[in-house]
């Protein structure tokens, strides 16, 4: 079962009046909500649903499984189903489009792709091959995992199909001789000009205004381009669960109590009894685990992993000295140190040289033990020898990630390392350098540091709101929520000395708000048919405190606010306006003439490129040179609108490259772009897509 699991991993009245009732709570739903709610759809790719049911079974699994060894969130789970079922259904109706048809042989290629089939030892031959029989054998005899099998074939046939797709949009992108010859004489034909350029920063921006209209207008001459989603803006306010100083002066009165004998009323004997204190008592581990919010660790810690702050002064306590209380994150702590150990912690670098056999993923050359044994004597050599080579000797042969850092595995603890490489470090001193065998290859260690440690008993009790405190936390976060009704929501808070944090924007299916994550019940109140804009509503966050929002705004589906696009378009069409501007005082029949009325200078620009289009002192501005270009020679041209100014220009001299014979270097250089390209079509499929999504309606 180890290897299925491997390939699954990718009384009469009450009775009727509780009915009445529930009866009348869906029906109101259904009228506050609205029918669409009942929807049995989480979406739709250009009019193909995507069943809710189907959907919700894989979220389950996403969230069973996490990702990377990390637990995920039903939403974080949503979205990536939710991908891939667009992504799929996407590219299964380009399929159906071209007929594409894979075979069992393809399908079969995909399996051996996969290492956990391709690989598994259940599924090979006696030369160590993929056997396709073996492996249709085991699922013959393994009826429960036939359901896990066709929903791999499935995918192994999806995926055979998008490879030939892929490779298909692949091969069409290619660079024709015409698009070198283009390149070759775009980065070799050369122009020179005078121009004259007046900048569009000598008209104030003051001096031009746009207006709503005229933003709106342009965006609709680009509508994908501001194109967007339907969102919520909201205002807020957070009222953290902070402790207040007289909850810290407590907590320290607490942990300065346990420092000296206490006397206790014993109700089985009906005398008092004498607690020790921390300074006294005998049994350590007990007295802290029954007094500390951290359980007793009986470690040895190094200097480097104490709180810095505070780590000389612990790291030099004499056996039975006490050091606090002292504050670290949110404790109060007192610290009795209980001895110290040498070289409890090293530090070492190696080379590692693997052979075939040993499971080690960044092996660089194929070797038999005999070679890898070979090599790593003369290495061990060289390192005897030289020992300040280690480093660029490890960067440049070791089969082992370390190499990118030198070799340098960092400070560990006795233990941590495999024996053979434990037992050189540990036994012995700095410098030392020597050749190990373990599991994974021969090793050349270097000892580069040892480290003393330290034992300590700390007591640590966290610094929380006591129940008074966050009473009165509660009672201010919940009179701002019933003022900020009524009343304006920033004035309120500036009064009340709270802070308005900057707007947020949501999406129907956002998690997160703001910086704080895991929010989904702000945002599915903001999207609520029944919150207006004004509504303020209070949320409690879990180890965190109150967050009282008010929704600002809401944006419908389509195009982006005026608002929101300003500060994007405004400056585009500023300087179309300043540009007409200019042009109207660019009079005259000469360069000189036209300088002189504008109070600039005539300048010049000397072998320029389409490929390299700089004009000297103004920056990028091809729409500049391309006009020197296809300009007469003499000749003053019209005024062009740059990116930096307006400007005119005369050509002088256009010198064009030689002919040559072939363009292929120039084709090469285009390849990369081309292929770069091919690998697009998922975005256009999905921006050129109907693509509707409910998610918001079940999560």
């Amino acid at each position: 079962m180890a290897v299925l699991s491997k390939i699954r991993n990718r009384s009469g009245l009450l009775l009727l009046a509780i009915g009445f009732a529930l009866l009348a709570f869906v029906v109101q739903d259904l009228f506050t909500k609205g029918f669409n709610s009942i929807s049995k759809e989480v979406g739709s790719v250009n009019g193909k649903d995507i069943s809710y049911e189907d959907f919700r079974i894989k979220v389950a699994e996403v969230e069973k499984g996490g990702q990377n060894g990390q637990p995920v969130s039903t939403l974080q789970a949503s979205n990536q189903v939710w991908n891939n079922e667009v992504d799929i259904a996407l590219l299964s109706a380009e399929f159906e489009k071209l007929g594409l048809r894979v075979g069992k042989k393809h399908i079969v290629e995909i399996f051996k792709a996969d290492p956990n089939i391709g690989q598994n030892p259940a599924f090979l031959n006696a030369a160590g091959k993929f056997d396709e029989k073996k492996f249709e054998d085991y699922f013959k005899s393994n009826p429960e995992g036939m359901t896990a099998f066709k929903q791999r074939e499935e995918n192994a046939e999806l995926r055979a199909k998008y490879d030939i797709y892929a490779s298909l949009i692949k091969g069409a992108m290619y660079v024709t001789d015409a698009e070198g010859k283009f390149k070759y004489e775009a980065e070799n034909n050369k122009v020179s000009f005078d121009f004259v350029t007046v900048p569009f920063s000598s008209i104030k921006d003051s001096d031009v205004k746009i207006s709503d209209e005229e933003i709106l207008a342009y965006m609709k001459t680009k509508e994908k381009k501001f194109k967007s989603e339907e969102t919520r803006e909201l205002d807020y306010v957070m009222i953290q669960e902070k402790p207040s100083a007289e909850d810290e002066a407590e907590i320290k009165k607490n942990v300065d109590r346990l420092l000296v004998p206490s006397v206790t009323y014993n109700k089985e004997t009906g005398k008092n009894d004498t607690i020790p204190g921390f300074r006294s008592a005998t049994n350590i581990a007990e007295f802290v685990n029954s007094n500390s919010d951290i359980p007793y660790d009986s470690s040895y810690i190094a200097k480097q992993d104490l709180p810095a702050e505070h780590a000389d002064k612990l790291f030099n306590l004499a056996a039975g000295e006490i050091y606090g209380p002292y504050m670290f994150a949110n404790y109060y702590c007192i610290s009795k140190a209980l001895g110290r150990k040498a070289s409890a912690k090293a530090k070492a670098s190696h080379i590692l040289i693997s052979w075939e056999g040993t499971q080690v993923p960044n092996q660089k050359e194929k070797r038999t033990k005999e070679q890898a044994k070979a090599k790593a004597e003369g290495l061990f050599a060289q390192a005897q020898a030289n020992p300040s080579s280690f480093m660029m000797l490890a960067l440049t042969n070791s089969d082992d990630s370390s190499a990118q850092q030198g070799g340098d595995l960092g400070y560990f603890s006795p233990g941590q390392m495999v024996k053979p490489f434990n037992d050189f470090v540990f036994n012995n001193p700095v410098g030392k350098i020597g050749l190990v065998e373990t599991e994974f290859g021969y090793h050349i260690i270097n000892v580069t540091d040892k480290q003393d440690a330290i034992r300590l008993a700390t007591i640590a009790q966290k610094i929380e709101p006591s129940e008074a405190t966050n009473n009165k936390i509660y009672t201010q976060a919940t009179q701002f929520e019933m003022d900020a009704a009524t009343k304006d929501f920033a004035a309120l808070a500036k009064q009340m000395k709270l802070t308005v944090n900057p707007s947020v924007r949501v999406k129907a299916i956002d998690e997160s708000f703001g910086a704080v994550n895991n929010q989904r019940q702000i945002v599915k109140w903001a999207f609520a048919d029944d919150t207006k804009i004004g509504d303020v509503k209070r949320f409690e966050v879990i180890n965190m405190g109150h967050i009282i929002a008010k929704l600002k705004k809401v944006t419908e589906k389509g195009l982006m606010s005026v608002e929101e696009a300003r500060p994007q378009v405004e400056f585009i069409l500023k300087n179309k306006k300043k540009a007409e501007m200019i042009k109207a005082k660019m009079k005259g029949s000469s360069l000189a003439a036209i300088a002189s009325s504008n109070k600039v200078t005539v300048l010049n620009a000397v072998d320029l490129t389409i490929e390299n289009p700089a004009v000297p002192g103004a920056g990028y501005e091809p729409k500049v040179v391309g006009t020197a270009f296809a300009s007469k020679a003499g000749q003053v041209s019209a005024p062009i609108d740059g990116n930096s100014g307006v400007y005119v220009v005369v050509t002088k001299a256009t010198t064009k490259a030689p002919a040559i014979q072939k363009y292929t270097d120039y084709i090469n250089k285009m390849k990369p772009q081309a292929i770069s390209n091919a690998q697009r079509f998922l975005q256009a499929l999905r921006d050129d897509a109907d693509i509707v999504d409910n998610r918001a309606n079940f999560y």
